[in-house]
């Protein structure tokens, strides 16, 4: 029996879908991107979708791994349209969930041709939906520029991209290529998630540095920029570069194992985009500032961020919370146990800096100082635990400043990392010395060396394979530390580590060129707020004296008992205050209101500090020890 064409069309398409729900790879989509406009803040993408008639469900990705929140920007989509065989189809946003398209498929189509443009800088969000470009550099996350089916599996489903880029710009990535063309660029086929997975850089100014020649595994650096002369400046410091070649070694020793083919540092260095660091398998996509390039004190101000973004590679990447280890780029995520993905992460990020070279063991220490001492003092600690700022990140990340102490930020950053360092100075005290959180890292995300693929892992993991590396009751441990409210932050790993938090009077090193990089001055534990350049003063710490004076956050310190108000002259009344027992008179505004606030405080300037105590061993010096030596066989090199 021959059936009429249509019909034979729809029934032969379907069997296709079908076979691919069933298990067999689905058709792959084809996305072309065409960046010549990036100098102007616009992407132009076309995509090529099979699919059978009938309705068709389209989503552009939500919640992006790593990004813990549901940020996929999908308000900087514009121009969109389908068409199927030429025809123009009409399409619908669903009404509950604004990341989703339906349409219809003719009967005699079998693919869907997407039309769409992206405005890569129109701001406002975080991550991958914050500022990307500027007209001499992109940073590209393929989640801006596309939109994919449901299938059996959606992550598996295969992309072949293409990307045209401004005539002569250079890129890096970790995305295999196939071909190029010119200016264009033709990826290997690649599974939706690794696509996804694997940001570019591009630009008119960029230099790749091999990190590791010789070695059988790859490791790159690749720097973007807004100058020709802002690349000169970081190719003269080939300490940098050898210190970097250090952190790879450093990293694989401490896990014994990789879960990468390559790994690729995505530098962006520019005032004109977000800052941020954000993990992926093989890559890290790293923003900050442009004189991270032309100062090395900016570099050592920001020296975790490449060790936390890499060792993410092993914890994030390839080990993953279950909650976090979705099937799609739809389902919202649980972030219960970002103590683990990101707390860990933040404590080797500051350790392996050290053991690296990138960063030193003062500035190590004035750095957990400065966390313990802030910790310690956000009230909202009193209603809330560590674990309902993990169940609430999603909410947290986008809080506003105004009353953080009250209501906890993100937390699970650095309260994690004290947790951490403590579970790490007790392992090597109750060792003797002969086991370390060292150990849990080998065993935990170590195993045999394999391309990208995610371990999924629960609480009962985590807790299971600390008890094979010292046993101990390690569920007691955590939950007290995070499950249950602590009115004071976990500050046994510093005590263990022959440490305790104490005081000066003096600025330490460390924060000076933070105020000085940022333009602010740190008053938290003394008055109770740090100021802005203009006097704006940030979020007071309940108790202080500043909060029982009736001073918020809001206003703006005008003078100082008379005086125009500047950092020395605050510093110095805080001084005098000390000694001739006379309150402080700030005059403030807010909006259009002027008073004068009396603050009776007659401590002088107050910073936290890392005191050594003789009796107990230098636990703290033990960990920040290297693991490795560098060999001369490992000088990076340029291309």
């Amino acid at each position: 029996m021959q059936l009429p064409r249509g019909k034979a069309v729809l029934i032969t398409t379907a069997v296709v879908f079908l076979t691919a729900l069933a298990g067999a790879e689905p058709p792959p989509i084809t996305l072309t991107v065409d960046a010549t406009d990036a100098p102007r803040n616009l992407l132009h993408a076309r995509l090529h979708i099979p699919a059978p008639p009938g309705e068709l469900t389209l989503f552009y990705p939500e919640w992006i791994p790593g990004e813990h929140i549901p940020s996929g920007p999908v308000n900087n989509l514009t121009g969109l349209t389908f068409t199927a065989n030429g025809t123009p189809l009409e399409w619908r946003r669903d009404p509950v969930n604004m990341f989703t398209f339906h349409l219809t498929v003719p009967a005699e189509a079998n693919a869907v041709d997407v039309s769409l443009d992206f405005l890569v800088s129109a701001g406002g969000g975080v991550y991958s939906s914050g500022l990307s470009s500027t007209p001499r550099l992109l940073d590209l996350n393929w989640n801006q520029v596309l939109l994919y089916p449901q299938t059996a599996l959606p992550l598996k489903q295969p992309v072949t991209a293409t990307l045209t880029l401004p005539a002569g710009w250079q890129y890096g990535t970790a995305l295999p290529l196939a071909t190029t063309n010119g200016d264009t660029l033709t990826f290997a086929p690649a599974p939706l998630e690794t696509l996804i997975d694997s940001p570019l850089i591009a630009g008119q100014f960029l230099s790749t540095v091999d990190l590791t020649p010789g070695d059988r595994v790859p490791h790159f650096l690749h720097v973007v920029a807004d100058s020709a002369d802002d690349l000169a400046a970081l190719g003269t410091d080939t300490a940098y570069f050898a210190h970097l070649a250090n952190l790879v070694h450093e990293e694989e020793t401490l896990v014994g194992a990789h879960h990468y083919r390559a790994y690729h540092f995505l530098l962006t260095a520019s005032d004109q985009v977000a800052h941020f660091g954000l993990e992926h398998h093989e890559s890290s996509d790293d923003r900050v500032a442009a004189k991270y390039l032309t100062d090395s004190d900016a570099r050592r101000g920001n020296a975790g961020l490449l060790p936390h973004e890499m060792f993410h590679s092993w914890n994030g990447k390839y080990r993953r919370p279950a909650g976090l280890a979705t099937p799609d780029y739809q389902q919202p995520m649980e972030g219960e146990l970002l103590w683990v993905y990101e707390g860990l992460t933040t404590y080797y990020g500051a350790v392996l800096a050290v053991r690296s070279g990138l960063d030193t063991p003062e500035r190590f220490r004035e750095g957990l100082a400065g966390t313990a001492a802030v910790l310690d003092r956000r009230s909202g600690r009193q209603w809330r635990p560590l674990a309902d700022t993990t169940l609430s990140a999603q909410l947290l990340y986008r809080a506003p400043g105004e009353g953080l102490s009250r209501r906890r930020g993100t937390d699970f950053y650095p309260e994690g990392e004290l947790i951490w360092l403590e579970a790490d100075t007790l392992i090597r005290a109750e060792s003797h010395g002969s086991k370390s959180l060292d150990d849990f890292c080998h065993q935990f995300h170590g195993g045999e060396s394999s391309g990208p693929k995610v371990v999924p892992y629960t609480y009962d993991d985590v807790v299971q394979a600390l008890n094979q590396v010292l046993p101990y009751d390690w569920n007691g441990f955590f939950q007290k530390r995070i499950y249950e409210i602590n009115p004071h932050a976990p500050l046994g790993g510093i005590e263990t580590g022959g440490w305790h938090l104490a005081w000066t009077n003096e600025v330490p090193p460390g924060l000076k060129m933070s105020e000085d990089k940022n333009k602010f001055t740190a008053l938290d534990y003394s008055l109770g707020f740090s100021l802005g350049a203009d006097g704006a003063i940030g979020d007071v710490l309940p108790g202080s004296p500043a909060d029982q004076a009736g001073i918020f956050q809001g206003m703006k310190l005008v003078a100082v008992n008379g005086r125009a108000w500047s950092a020395p002259v605050i510093r110095t009344a805080l001084q005098d205050a000390a000694h001739n027992g006379a309150p402080l008179a700030l005059l403030t505004v807010d909006n259009d209101f002027y008073r004068t606030l009396e603050v009776d405080y007659h401590g002088g300037e107050k910073y936290p500090v890392l005191e050594r105590d003789a009796a107990k061993s230098d636990l703290l010096d033990e960990i920040l020890k290297p693991l490795t030596t560098p060999t001369a066989t490992n000088s990076p090199a340029a291309r």
